[in-house]
């Protein structure tokens, strides 16, 4: 397969609105075949809606498109591939249907056109084809397989292989390496350089982690408040830190300090808790009250399936989970909520939201009894005042309470889904990777909630597999590895080295 010729892409003078917000004024954007560019801005600069215009999503933009100089009308997803533009979203099962296989799912162009000819399917040629593909970029999975199997690395390899075999001449890829453990990352980086290239193809990268973009792309566009405020070659001289102040606007201290909080007595304690599919095994832990608490462990580990098992998402087998020395083991979270846990889990916008529901709705939704009149019936009225509250204290960029959570941007739906927690007031927090997919500056109020509500005499437990935010946040921290607990450590007296030395598996 040869090397595509060079082409080129222009976005000239783009703006957008959406009910309330400016989404994006007058922006211009470039890039040509063969390099990665990196786009990057803090939770609501307009990067994942100016990529959404570019494939079609968001079709009622004004301004220009040009392609190799000809301008182009992307007024649909449809128009987009026809162009040779490809994205890649964060959540990669939108893109895909599980039920299929990955053969399937690679070739799902080539099925369509034949099943709406129809035409004869050759399923073995098919198979071979979807393969090939996958070879092509040095993927090794079985083409059979049902893509609801595969972990989130091997989805995002097929999205790749689709892309590559349709031939695109430019794709985007919003925040690939959110869910990715290290070596998922170094190989997706393999697969991306060969595709800039070897394929010729022009990359957008989309991601939050800043210094990865040093070691994967050429070029960077920093948007902020709607508007690109900065675009060059990525250099030796830039650093993270200008990076992050650009993004901002705002000089930006890169150092977190730890709130000082008094801790009290054993608020939460795990007792050899084990997942019912042995997901997780013997689980001894506890939390004290006005304690956070760090689940250091790498993607796999186990981190998610204990958050849900205290939470009663999945079924415990034996051992039990105690609230101030009472058993509560939960069977169910509408039991855990009852008992005043709550989770903020990592698929927010799977599990953690209603993203067709307004704002409002969504912070109050896990205490509606406390909304309600004599009649039984909801108060909106209360809702609102509550709503807007948690808008004011959060900093959650929206319009207003009655906007569509949908058109808010990652970091303000993971602040929501917080916000609602909060009205509902529980005992112990569960956060599940809590920061991914938000900026800097969104990090950092994520952080100050977490630690106001351990100012308060909660019980926290924050799962993360990035390391340096457990050395941030965390008080002790335990380090999972194959399901299970493999060390304990006090975090001021411990280092990401060492965590990182137990999360793979040294003892």
């Amino acid at each position: 397969m040869e090397a595509q010729s060079k082409s080129t892409l222009s976005m000239r003078d783009i703006s957008i609105e959406f009910p309330g917000v400016k989404a994006l004024s007058h922006v211009d954007f470039n890039m040509e075949s063969g390099k990665i560019y990196a786009l990057i801005g803090a939770n609501g600069a307009g990067k994942s809606t100016l990529m959404k215009v570019l494939s079609g999503v968001n079709s009622h933009y004004t301004g220009q498109v040009f392609i190799n100089g000809q301008e182009v009308e992307i007024r649909s997803p449809k128009a987009a591939k026809e162009l040779g533009i490809e994205i890649v979203y964060q959540e990669v099962d939108v893109a895909l249907t599980p039920t299929l296989s990955v053969a399937e799912n690679i070739m799902t162009n080539v099925l369509v056109n034949k099943m709406g000819k129809k035409q004869f399917v050759n399923w073995n040629n098919i198979r071979s084809s979807a393969g090939e593909a996958l070879a092509r970029l040095g993927v090794d999975i079985d083409v059979r397989r049902p893509v609801s199997d595969l972990s989130l690395a091997e989805k995002q390899m097929v999205l790749l292989a689709s892309a590559a075999r349709e031939r695109c001449k430019f794709l985007v890829l919003d925040e690939p390496t959110a869910p990715l453990s290290n070596t998922e990352t170094e190989n997706l980086f393999k697969v991306v350089r060969f595709l800039a290239k070897e394929e010729n193809v022009g990359i957008v990268f989309i991601s939050h982690r800043l210094p990865e973009l040093f070691e994967i792309c050429e070029h960077i566009t920093i948007m902020r408040d709607a508007q690109v405020v900065k675009d060059m070659d990525i250099s030796p001289d830039l650093s993270v830190k200008q990076i992050v102040e650009f993004m901002l606007g705002r000089k930006f201290d890169e150092v977190y300090e730890k709130k000082t909080v008094a801790i009290g007595d054993v608020l939460l304690e795990l007792d050899k808790l084990t997942e019912a599919e042995g997901r997780i095994k013997d689980i001894s832990l506890t939390v004290r009250a006005g304690e956070i608490i760090g689940i250091a462990g790498l993607v796999g580990a186990g981190k998610t399936e204990l958050c849900k098992t205290i939470f009663g998402a999945y079924r415990s087998s034996s051992g039990t989970v105690k609230l101030q020395g009472v058993d509560i083991t939960p069977k169910s979270p509408f039991q855990a909520v009852k008992r005043r846990l709550a989770l903020v889990p990592e698929e927010r916008r799977k599990e953690g939201v209603i993203v067709i529901d307004p704002v409002y709705a969504n912070i109050t939704i896990s205490a509606l009894h406390k909304f309600l009149n004599l009649f039984r019936f909801v108060v909106k009225r209360r809702q609102f005042a509550v709503a807007n509250r948690m808008i004011k204290d959060l900093g959650i960029k929206t319009p207003s309470e009655t906007q569509i959570l949908a058109n808010l941007s990652g970091g303000n739906q993971q602040k929501v889904v917080v916000g609602k927690w909060l009205v509902a007031d529980a005992d112990v927090y569960i956060f599940d990777e809590p920061t991914k997919g938000v900026d800097v500056g969104a990090k950092r109020d994520i952080f100050k909630l977490i630690e106001d509500l351990a100012a308060q005499g909660k019980g926290v437990i924050y799962a993360s597999c990035e390391f340096s935010e457990i050395m941030a946040i965390a008080d002790r921290a335990y380090v999972m590895y194959d399901g299970g607990i493999v060390k304990e450590v006090t975090v001021s007296q411990s280092s990401e080295k060492e965590l990182l030395y137990y999360s793979t598996g040294g003892n």
